[in-house]
């Protein structure tokens, strides 16, 4: 029989265990027992300093915002302290009239300063998109903000990505899909077939120029730190330009001896005269200093204005190197924003590829970020179609006031076969499709030159998402006007006028 150990002897053998891991607090314990568990679990934490009474003071406000709210308090804690293994709900705090959070004389986006004290110390306040759960996002513009630091993922701008890029000791799987081999735009050259003996992959000819498809090949490596960063030679095989493009594009006109006039405003005042860029210089650079060097630089700084206000002096300090535009092929426009401060960039092409309805949406386009803003081809098909139907439906009206009975064929080319806008019953049209007729009928020469026209402000957003309405309410912004498609609209609609002369005849 053994001998029973002696206490002292546990005692000694106690002490020399490691610790056991505490467990994490609950929204029920006091507020010094939970922010005193959140501070151990702070990323880059240095005792002592500015930065470590800041970090006691924000998770103290935000406790005890959540004292209320014990749901959310209790999914906070677990976020933290498990560092997000286990899913957590949203932790939400009221948005303020700006959308900072003032701590400690600091201010701050809410969701940034917390992603920072928990994950990133290094973190930018444009580098987070939030997860697909989180619903209360800082970015949705609800009432209510998600702070949960967990519900964000960041995303290195490209300006943050070292040039040019090293991918020498990149491995790449032969055995993943297409779509993670090649950018989205280049895989519409790859059909797939479903058929007897399962699906088949057929490469169109009329894909890349330089032979790269499904089936072929990947680029080297010296390709792709060649162009994988010149986006006109990227757009040259993008799906927009693999449609046939249209008689009017196939250089029936000769272009224009300028493709872009550039216009500068202060609120509502023209400040300065208009740029004109001509065609043979295929960028254009539109910047806030001044000492134009160059015959395609805009140098906003030099301009002065009697009129100009102390928010607009402000704004103009932030332009800094501004935004670079680049005409590709024959129309289509890239742009890049090299200010250190987004731009807000007005684009229907934007608008279609967000799946916004025209004119409805701004777009902040952050630091370092290179995008296409407008394509020609879908430009002039918008134009031609909005104009076709203008010009149906003013017939149609014409039509029924005449009480023709060919009012009702008319009216079909405007509003199709909906039920909706035609009595399935009566053949006659419903107050919805005499609705959609005269908003067709409506459509006016301004509504088409708005097409052909990019606006951007600097520093200062404005439309549905922002509390400035209207464009001419922002400090400083442009109007790019593009002479190209402002040439097709013309002979757009010179062509209808013709055709309405022949109908008359």
């Amino acid at each position: 029989m053994m001998e029973p150990v002696p206490a002292m002897y546990l005692q000694n053998v106690q002490h020399m265990l490691p610790p056991q891991p505490q467990a994490p607090p609950a929204a029920s314990d006091a507020c010094l027992t939970i922010v005193h568990s959140l501070m151990c679990h702070r990323q880059g934490a240095v005792h002592g300093g500015e930065d470590e009474t800041f970090a006691k003071r924000a998770i103290e406000s935000l406790v005890k915002k959540l004292k209320e709210k014990r749901d959310e308090l209790d999914a906070l804690i677990i976020a933290v302290t498990m560092s997000g293994r286990r899913p957590s709900k949203c932790v939400t705090i009221q948005r303020t009239l700006d959308g900072r959070l003032q701590v400690a004389g600091k201010k701050g986006f809410p969701h940034v300063i917390y992603a920072r004290l928990w994950r990133w110390p290094d973190l930018h306040k444009n580098e987070l998109k939030h997860i697909s759960v989180c619903q209360y996002a800082f970015d949705l513009k609800c009432d209510l903000v998600c702070v949960n630091p967990y519900h964000y993922e960041r995303v290195i701008s490209p300006a943050q990505i070292p040039y040019p890029l090293d991918i020498s000791g990149l491995t790449i799987y032969q055995t993943a899909p297409p779509s993670r081999l090649v950018k989205d735009e280049f895989v519409h050259d790859c059909i797939q077939i479903e058929g007897e003996g399962g699906t088949h992959t057929v490469e169109r000819k009329s894909g890349w120029d330089s032979g790269y498809g499904c089936n072929s090949s990947l680029p080297t490596v010296e390709h792709l730190n060649k162009n994988f960063w010149d986006p006109p030679s990227i757009l040259q095989h993008s799906s927009m330009e693999q449609r046939p493009p249209s008689p009017i594009l196939r250089g029936q006109l000769i272009s224009p001896e300028h493709w872009c006039s550039v216009q500068y405003f202060e609120l509502d005042h023209k400040v300065g005269e208009t740029f004109k860029v001509i065609a043979q210089y295929r960028e254009v650079k539109i910047d806030g200093y001044v000492n134009p060097s160059e015959p395609n630089r805009f140098c906003l700084g030099q301009l002065s204005n009697v009129h100009r206000t102390e928010a607009s002096e402000k704004a103009r300090l932030h332009v800094g190197k501004g935004v670079k535009l680049t005409l590709s092929g024959e129309g289509d426009v890239w742009l890049e924003c090299q200010s250190q401060h987004p731009v807000f960039v007005q684009s229907q092409y934007l608008d279609k590829e967000a799946k916004r309805e025209p004119g409805d949406a701004v777009h902040k386009i952050f630091p370092g970020t290179h995008l296409k803003v407008f394509d020609l081809h879908d430009c002039y098909d918008t134009i031609k179609g909005k104009a076709q139907k203008a010009q149906s439906a003013a017939r149609a009206q014409a039509l029924a006031v005449s009480g023709s009975p060919e009012a009702a064929h008319a009216a079909l080319q405007v509003v199709g076969e909906s039920p909706k806008a035609i009595n399935p019953e009566s053949g006659t049209l419903t107050r919805d499709g005499m609705a959609q007729i005269n908003a067709a009928a409506n459509i006016g020469v301004d509504d088409l030159r708005r097409m052909c026209i990019l606006r951007l402000s600097f520093v200062k957003g404005w439309g549905p998402d922002y509390h400035r309405v209207n464009i001419k309410y922002t400090p400083c912004w442009i109007e790019i006007q593009l002479h190209r498609a402002l040439q097709l609209l013309d002979h757009v609609l010179q062509w209808t006028q013709m055709y309405e002369a022949g109908q008359d005849h």
